[in-house]
């Protein structure tokens, strides 16, 4: 009976610990866009692995537009009988 509650107890204090991961939130538009912003991403592969990557406003904004132009759903592979 012991060992049940303390299964239980771990399976769910596991999944207590296993937050979903933040989405990548703009910066505030006040800010100028030389000032450097600062984000912390978890470490794929890992549970407790993270890492800090700070840029300049302007530059997040960059990989931002970066990323939404090289979405997959516009590339040629989603067009019917289409080739680039």
């Amino acid at each position: 009976m012991r060992l049940l509650i303390l299964a239980s107890a771990l399976v769910f204090a596991t999944a207590a610990a296993a937050k979903p991961a933040p989405v990548d939130a703009p910066e505030r538009a006040a800010g100028p866009a030389d000032k450097i912003v600062c984000k912390r991403f978890t470490r794929t592969g890992t549970l407790s692995g993270s890492y800090r990557t700070c840029k300049t406003k302007r530059e997040w904004e960059r990989e931002r537009d970066n990323v939404r132009q090289l979405n997959p759903t516009a590339s040629c592979r989603s067009s019917v009988g289409g080739s680039c």
